[in-house]
């Protein structure tokens, strides 16, 4: 059975919810949640490297970003890594990776995002997103990110039910999970979800290209 990862990021780690499809119709079902460490700090000021950066000169602030960047990715890959081994061999096959994005657009300057306060706070989420989406593509996943505002009014749109159902039905699948089954991991649901409709398309649009070539 394809399965999907779903993530929503925080500064320094992610909640982080696998679900597989359990048939033809219906929402998937939820095959394990966790959370998954992005910093290896020891406490969330440790993780917060832009708010840090800003307080040191500009080529210091730079470095222990780069730093910060290069961690955050070894860690999203091994956590991602350890999250697919065991969902493989609990006879799943995981196909795709979804993010919940933030909203904020930022500059391209590091210097700009330094000088602004809601900026820095965007950033910090940014830089755990981006970590955990390159190392799905790393890993071959079919990666998606979309963005948190437009989570829901995307599901409902792509899944084909309306927004108090699909509510309904993130609600049930934690059920058999239980407890942790907050807005963190009904948003990393969701993602999977997404992302796992979106790999199937693809999947079947390439098929589709496949015998279209040989029929020619």
């Amino acid at each position: 059975m394809d399965a999907a990862l779903g993530f929503r990021a925080h500064t320094g780690w992610a909640a982080a919810v696998a679900v597989g499809l359990a048939g033809a119709a219906g929402p998937p079902r939820v095959i394990e949640r966790r959370r998954v460490d992005l910093a290896g700090a020891r406490d969330v000021e440790d993780a917060q490297v832009f708010h840090r950066a800003a307080e040191m000169r500009l080529p210091a602030g730079r470095a222990l970003i780069d730093r910060a960047r290069s961690d955050a990715l070894r860690l999203a890959r091994a956590g991602i890594d350890a999250a697919c081994a065991e969902i493989d061999a609990a006879g799943h096959r995981v196909v795709a990776l979804g993010v919940v994005l933030g909203g904020v657009g930022l500059p391209d300057e590091l210097e700009a995002v330094l000088r602004s306060h809601p900026l820095i706070h965007a950033a910090e989420g940014e830089l755990y997103r981006a970590a955990l989406m390159e190392a799905g593509e790393a890993r071959g996943l079919s990666v998606t990110g979309v963005p948190a505002r437009m989570l829901f009014e995307q599901g409902a749109l792509v899944l084909g039910v309306d927004a108090a159902e699909l509510r309904g039905a993130l609600g049930e699948m934690g059920r058999p999970i239980g407890k942790p089954w907050a807005q963190d991991q009904k948003e990393s649901a969701l993602v999977a979800w997404l992302a796992l409709a979106a790999a199937q398309r693809g999947q079947h649009g390439r098929q589709g290209q496949r015998g279209h070539r040989r029929s020619t």
